[in-house]
């Protein structure tokens, strides 16, 4: 009797649906320091939330949303992976908003001097995010073509899963210099920002951020989504150096 009581029990407690307060977020690798900040701030004034944080590429959080993982929030590096998403009918379209903007930098501990697009020329090995999923990698791709470089560093190039790790090998001298965000170069304790990428040369970084179609009626998801557009949120942004839209 006692095993079927705990069996009935299991049961009951596998077929319930997640707690009402709890939102599944699925933000760009970039963003970290900045979500996890006002996760935390949002859930001193309302306990009742509780987030569940994804972290890592656009273009892998996509697909994971696409296969249909868990996600009420999705936050990206550049507006394309939220186009995919709403092609495809699983973000809600009226939702979508920029939450912020970066710019693209080369950092590095090199004892080489590095000012420019074509100095990239002078060294051995570059870390770059995998292009096919990785929004910097992309802009990194389209600042190396449009400045002529790309065809002298096809070999020096080493592919990484997100922009962090490419921070992590220019932390770790692994590489000489990699193309990350202003913002994650900030964080760097070895690493310097050796130079700002030109703007000309590759798309602004946008941050785009959207409901998921699940979480289209959620009111906590609504109201977090809110607050993400607020002043609390642009202090915060700003504090990290982000650029408000």
């Amino acid at each position: 009797m006692k095993k079927i009581t705990i069996l009935i029990f299991t049961m009951l407690v596998m077929s319930l649906p997640a707690m009402a307060g709890e939102l599944n977020l699925s933000v760009a690798a970039s963003l970290k320091e900045v979500i996890s900040e006002l996760t935390a701030s949002y859930t001193a004034k309302h306990p009742g939330t509780l987030f569940l944080k994804n972290f890592g590429p656009s273009g892998t959080l996509a697909g994971q949303i696409e296969n249909g993982g868990p996600a009420d929030i999705f936050i990206a590096a550049n507006t394309e992976w939220v186009d995919y998403l709403n092609n495809k009918k699983l973000v809600d379209s009226k939702s979508i908003k920029t939450f912020t903007c970066n710019s693209l930098v080369f950092a590095g501990s090199t004892g080489k001097k590095v000012t420019s697009m074509k100095d990239l020329v002078k060294l051995e090995k570059i870390a770059i995010g995998s292009p096919k999923s990785v929004p910097a990698g992309e802009y990194a791709m389209a600042a190396m073509t449009k400045a002529g470089v790309f065809s002298k560093l096809t070999n020096k190039l080493v592919m990484a899963k997100d922009v962090r790790e490419c921070l992590m090998y220019a932390e770790l001298g692994e590489v000489d210099g990699a193309f990350v965000y202003k913002t994650d170069a900030l964080l760097a304790k070895k690493a310097r920002l050796l130079f700002t990428v030109p703007q000309e040369l590759y798309p602004r970084v946008v941050y785009p951020m959207a409901l998921t179609n699940k979480a289209a009626q959620n009111k906590e998801a609504k109201a977090f989504i809110a607050y993400l557009q607020g002043k609390e949120a642009k202090a915060v942004l700003t504090k990290f150096g982000f650029i408000l839209k």
